[in-house]
């Protein structure tokens, strides 16, 4: 264990998304040497050169402060750094196939790339979101690529899932709830344990498994916090029918220890790269291995019926049709703190507007560009704006899809000035039916029943 002191072990992350970025630029924070390599020679250079290719609260300042400290550096020569690295950290992307099973094939072009190129003891560590039994199978890839060069070297495959939330990720690498190392080596587990060694001065728990449950941790933590969204969601619609307030059923059931009140506010449905695609891909795991999971493949049913109901909501309210009605929408990434639209409640919403022959006009104060290359297609129809006030102007309808804190002390009177229509769809429950109704609007949130305006029955 020499070689491997705490002051000496150098870091190498494969893959520089949002995963494998925020990893190393955390682990340099903490002192490590990290080296970070991509096949995207373009990403490269402009990490190189200090720009970073994401949104992250905060992450500007580390990244500057660690690239000064010359404790990080970026390169497309794989080779090199499995060679200089000590530590490897497979942060590649997992993305879902058509099935919704997960596309491992960049895992498994890292393993034999690690297989060609290890040139003494290392340890890979797998940080992808990855099916159970992929760190059998990338320590199997990785033994193939030895032996095809005659090559008998000592390595070890860890399994490390992360558990990051976007907009909140740097104080989630500090102050995680847990770290799970998932490995049958002792001499594995020390090493993480020292990498992972700052996290002792937060008292941050330890859980060490195998690699299968540590795979299983992650797929069924993503799961049950989906299931608990789609469940409310489910209260919500039951709420708007028989008169009940989802509020208040969501505070009641979140006062019980036994549930909490985290991931109980309803709204327009889940999105972001986690809880799609893994819900997605543990249904898959499941069938593949003769257990089909029945809530989680509700789950999946549950949340795309929940984005319909938002357009349902706006139909409703516009019986002669939505032909040439402009709808402002506020909100495009899917949460707030990020410039991430994947899977974003947006995406469904604006199109499926769209078909209604509606015009859109759309502000998101990060995540606007990344939404013009997910409806690139759309764009003769769609009008980005620069700020709230703006999107509204004209507009028939407001929908707050995203809760970002500028929508939650809006001027409703201006609001209310400036548009030409008077429905405003609070699709993230952040303000009270009264004190958008007083201003002269039709208020409807989710999961409450709305007040139909005199002249739509």
């Amino acid at each position: 264990m020499g070689e491997f002191n705490l002051n000496s072990i150098r870091i190498g992350i494969i893959g520089t998304g949002y995963v494998g970025l925020m990893n190393g630029l955390g682990l340099a924070d903490f002192g490590f040497n990290v080296t970070c390599g991509d096949v995207d020679g373009c990403k490269i250079n402009g990490l190189s050169e200090g720009r970073l290719p994401i949104y992250e609260p905060g992450l500007g300042e580390v990244f500057e402060r660690v690239l000064g400290l010359e404790r990080i550096r970026f390169t497309c020569d794989i080779e090199t750094l499995v060679k200089e690295s000590h530590v490897i950290f497979i942060c590649v992307g997992t993305p879902p196939k058509k099935d919704g099973s997960a596309d491992l094939k960049y895992v498994w072009e890292v393993a034999r790339d690690i297989g060609k190129y290890i040139d003494s003891y290392k340890v890979v560590v797998d940080k992808s979101t990855v099916p159970v039994g992929t760190a059998r199978k990338v320590r199997e890839k990785i033994q193939k690529e030895l032996e095809a060069r005659g090559m008998k070297i000592d390595f070890d495959v860890v399994s490390n899932p992360e558990f990051l939330r976007e907009g909140k990720a740097l104080h989630d690498f500090t102050h995680p709830d847990r770290v799970i190392i998932g490995s049958d080596s002792q001499k594995a587990t020390e090493i993480m344990k020292k990498v992972f060694s700052p996290l002792k001065l937060n008292e941050v728990p330890f859980v060490f498994t195998t690699p299968e449950t540590a795979e299983i941790i992650k797929y069924a933590s993503n799961a049950f916090l989906a299931t608990k969204i789609a469940f409310i969601n489910e209260m919500a619609t039951l709420c708007e029918t028989v008169g009940g307030d989802v509020k208040k059923v969501s505070k009641a059931m979140g006062m019980d220890g036994r549930i909490s009140d985290k991931f109980l506010h309803p709204g327009p449905g889940y999105g972001g790269s986690c809880f799609p695609k893994d819900t997605r891909a543990l249904a898959d795991i499941a069938r593949n291995n003769g257990s089909e999971s029945l809530v989680i493949s509700s789950v999946i049913k549950s949340n795309e019926r929940q984005k319909m109901r938002m357009v349902e909501k706006v139909k409703r309210a516009f019986p002669e049709g939505l032909e040439s009605r402009k709808i402002a929408v506020l909100g495009l990434s899917f949460k707030p703190e990020t410039d991430d639209v994947r899977e974003s409640p947006s995406l469904v919403i604006i199109p499926e507007l769209l078909k209604c022959g509606a015009l859109i006009k759309a502000y998101d104060p990060k995540g606007i560009p990344q939404t013009k290359l997910a409806l690139q297609n759309f764009e003769s129809r769609i009008t980005y704006c620069e700020d709230e006030y703006e999107t509204c102007k004209d507009a028939d309808a407001v929908l707050i899809v995203t809760d970002w804190n500028q929508f939650r002390s809006m001027d409703l009177s201006k609001i209310r000035e400036i548009m030409k229509g008077d429905w405003f769809f609070d699709l993230r429950n952040i303000y009270t039916p009264e004190e958008v109704e007083k201003m002269g609007f039709y208020y409807e949130g989710v999961g409450t029943r709305r007040k139909e305006p005199g002249n739509i029955e």
